[in-house]
């Protein structure tokens, strides 16, 4: 009994990191061959084990790439806290946003996304694995956003999860359409942070002029 503990926690410890060479592994894969290229022997050849253990772990494909989608925009989003931490304002968060995408597209996170949205529109487990991996995104920006807004002019007329949503949706558009027009999609990016410097002048108005663009505002989405 006493030999059993120790080679059953040997065992343990072996599968985690197994796991975790298939996870990275499958990552891997999808950068450097794109969905289409993405398969059992694939994953399995670059973490250096037989495919066999794929399933043993994972059960398959689907659910090895729902994880390994998971803990990537885990680790992705957790890196940037500090970074949204910093932020005071809508058009800092906009800056940071550009210079996240830079990043994200640099070490070849971009290009995982672009094949993930464009196999989830016809395979309903990569769509949710994709969705669920932004939803991720969306919830940190939410939290940045109601802070933000907080004490904004702006509270009583926009919807932090909704507008978390929309930004996030705009930087996926953009980022996908920077890959075929630079030019263009730098110009949408220039765009947004004229947005944010237009936010910072209605928060910098006094308060008479503030509850006029209120009533404004209001009036014109057809609120009483």
């Amino acid at each position: 009994m006493s030999d059993a503990v120790p080679q059953t926690r040997a065992r343990g410890r072996g599968g985690a990191e197994t796991r975790d060479r298939l996870i990275d592994s499958a990552i891997g894969t999808l950068r450097s061959h794109g969905i289409a290229g993405t398969s059992a022997r694939t994953i399995a050849t670059a973490a250096g084990v037989n495919q066999a253990l794929i399933f043993y772990h994972f059960g398959g494909m689907d659910a090895l790439l729902a994880e390994a989608c998971r803990r990537t925009t885990e680790r992705r989003v957790a890196q940037y806290r500090d970074r949204f931490a910093t932020v005071g304002s809508l058009r800092e968060l906009l800056v940071a946003g550009r210079e996240i995408h830079a990043t994200e597209r640099a070490e070849g996170n971009v290009a995982v996304l672009a094949q993930l949205l464009a196999a989830g529109q016809t395979d309903p487990v990569l769509g949710k694995v994709t969705a669920d991996g932004l939803a991720l995104w969306v919830t940190e920006i939410e939290a940045v956003l109601s802070r933000l807004l907080r004490d904004s002019p702006l509270a009583d007329l926009v919807d932090p999860p909704s507008l978390s949503r929309a930004l996030s949706a705009a930087f996926i558009g953009l980022e996908l359409y920077e890959g075929v027009d630079p030019e263009g999609g730098g110009s949408a990016l220039e765009a947004l942070d004229q947005l944010g410097a237009l936010v910072e002048v209605v928060e910098e108005l006094g308060p008479l002029a503030r509850r006029a663009l209120r009533s404004r505002i209001r009036k014109a989405g057809g609120q009483p």
